[in-house]
């Protein structure tokens, strides 16, 4: 029987393994990418007889599809998705398609900052507890490949505000909300309103056997959940008052309590993960462990051996007295503040690359506090210049990671710390932050 035809927009992991799903699925699939698609994702198209399509939109072939899945990576505002839309044909994320298939349960993670770390401890304990749990989202292996070739129970998703998006029907059983800062203003026209309504997308479909677990210090989540109608049930947490169902913390004392009789209570200088936003995804973990009768005993042990995850303050090395820390997934000014906030010595701080219409006045009163020279590592290193010129002695341009280093070596102390925290997108000078965080690493390993 022909189920139709599915067109997907983007030929990244997400769209290869969308691909995968549907053609499993009997569809008729076409893979159209507006730029080049790389090798390995080429091979696989061409291994598995796909259709596909690079460097260009082709509307005859795009233009005849009964759904079209999308990578999160593509805006609303691209030609070929407002021909779409105004011809009525559906527009979806990877993540609603391949939910369809699959009756696994979901954890999703979403939030501003500190997901990909909540999403990997999450899934650290999951699989430590013996659950039978993939995970999949912004990171890893696509949840459509994975839904296509492995049999999961249980699923750890780590969700962006753009996979939201593009979800309709589909439902996370356990839904966490980490915060909300301003991140990728430009696609939503610039009014932070617009990005925590779709964050709170991820408590669509939910009903009262689900959970949603927010973080109740965060000031934009309480503005968006009053306009939200939540009928899942509510686990917050907190590190400044005390929470009767959910986690805070109390002195040095995480607290997490989904019912009485069984408490975890566990000292944060037990955790890996450490700085004030870790306590954070340690107690959104911690919940969705809970919820799902993990014992206390594995909870304990999963946050006590977690690895930190590359490029999110990730220790590179220690040399003449001088720590040098890669935090190139830093990619909004939100993250810089928390990778300033978690140093404790004086910082010679390498940031910039793409702006992404920045408002840099949060890190003003951390950068007067701790930081004694930037090294912006970009093309255009303006805005940067302007915002803290009156509050650093030293800014210096450079145009690689190799350069960004050496200069940065010259102007370190003993007893300082050398943080590459870039606060904006890498790609005018690397591939992704994947990249940029490399050669950080290399060319310190060169001095």
């Amino acid at each position: 029987m022909e189920k139709g035809r599915i067109v997907i927009l983007g030929a990244g992991e997400s769209g290869v393994g969308a691909a995968i799903l549907a053609q499993k699925q009997g569809f008729d699939v076409f893979v159209s990418d507006f730029g080049p698609i790389a090798e390995r994702y080429k091979a696989v198209l061409v291994e598995k007889g796909l259709s596909f399509e690079e460097k260009q939109h082709s509307p005859t072939l795009i233009l005849n599809a009964s759904e079209v899945i999308k990578s999160p990576g593509i805006p609303d505002t691209v030609p070929i998705v407002k021909q779409l839309k105004a011809k009525g044909i559906a527009v979806i994320s990877e993540i609603e398609f391949a939910k369809r298939y699959t009756h696994a349960k979901t954890v999703c993670i979403t939030g501003s900052n500190g997901k990909t770390t909540t999403t990997m401890l999450t899934y650290h304990i999951l699989k430590k507890a013996g659950l039978n749990v993939g995970l999949a989202g912004n990171i890893g292996n696509s949840f459509a490949l994975q839904v296509a070739t492995e049999e999961f129970d249980w699923y750890v998703l780590e969700i962006s505000s753009f996979m939201l998006d593009d979800m309709y029907d589909f439902k996370a059983d356990v839904a966490v909300l980490l915060n909300i800062t301003p991140d990728h203003l430009d696609r939503y026209e610039y009014k932070l309103a617009n990005y925590a309504a779709s964050k709170m997308r991820i408590t669509r479909n939910q009903g009262p056997e689900d959970c949603f677990i927010y973080c109740a210090d965060d000031e934009e989540t309480a503005k968006a959940m009053k306009h939200t109608k939540i009928q899942s049930r509510r686990y917050p947490f907190s590190i400044r008052k005390k929470i009767e169902e959910g986690a805070y913390l109390e002195g040095n004392n995480i607290h997490i309590n989904i019912n009485q009789e069984d408490q975890l209570t566990m000292s944060i200088s037990e955790l890996a993960l450490q700085g004030k936003h870790n306590i954070y995804n340690s107690m959104a973990s911690g919940i969705v462990a809970k919820v799902l009768d993990i014992r206390n005993a594995t909870i304990r042990e999963s946050m006590g051996d977690i690895k930190n995850i590359e490029h999110r303050l990730e220790h590179v090395a220690r040399i003449s007295g001088v720590e040098y820390i890669n935090d190139s997934k830093a990619t909004n000014v939100n993250s810089t503040w928390y990778a300033l906030e978690s140093v404790n010595t004086e910082v010679i701080l390498i940031m910039g690359g793409v702006d992404k219409g920045n408002d840099y006045d949060m890190l003003r009163d951390l950068v007067k506090e701790k930081v004694k020279a930037i090294v912006c590592l970009g093309k255009n290193n303006k805005r940067i210049h302007e915002a803290f010129e009156h509050d650093v002695e030293v800014i210096v341009n450079t145009f690689s990671a190799h350069e960004a280093v050496q200069v940065a070596y010259h102007l370190a102390k003993k007893g300082d710390t050398v943080l590459l925290s870039p606060a904006c997108a890498s790609f005018d000078l690397f591939k992704n932050y994947e990249d940029r965080g490399n050669q950080f690493k290399m060319a310190v390993k060169e001095l």
